[in-house]
């Protein structure tokens, strides 16, 4: 059965977490659309379009790597319209040693009924904070 948006993105984000704490990526491949375009702003080595599922795979592999597979993600309130979903979301990483932590607006738009994410736009309310954060590699 297909996910709802809202239960397509929840899950996105608990197969992400269990992937950022070292488990497989390829339960979250399955989520993603082959054509996925991941959007991350910023001046850091993790900012750009991400076209593509491997791309998007590669990034957040690299985000693994950076954080020592020690990030997490605490997802917040949701708003859901048709095939989107807004979210936010309080991140935390211990790296070079520090615990961080930042918050974000993810922005979905999703295919539920293939139960694909299609195009996410991750939204910093603190983009200098993020900057700092990312950019210190």
């Amino acid at each position: 059965m297909p996910f709802s948006a809202a239960e397509l993105v929840a899950e996105l984000h608990r197969r992400q977490n269990e992937m950022y704490s070292g488990g497989s990526v390829d339960s979250v491949v399955e989520l993603l659309a082959e054509d996925i375009v991941w959007h991350v702003p910023g001046s850091n080595p993790i900012a750009g379009d991400h076209r593509g599922a491997p791309e998007v795979i590669a990034y957040f592999e690299r985000r693994r790597q950076l954080a020592s597979a020690t990030m997490k993600m605490e997802p917040g309130e949701l708003l859901e319209m048709d095939d989107a979903v807004a979210q936010f979301v309080t991140g935390s990483a211990t790296l070079d040693g520090e615990r961080v932590t930042w918050q974000t607006v993810g922005i979905y738009r999703v295919d539920p009924e293939h139960s694909w994410i299609r195009e996410a736009w991750l939204v910093p309310l603190d983009s200098d904070l993020f900057d700092r954060i990312w950019g210190s590699f």
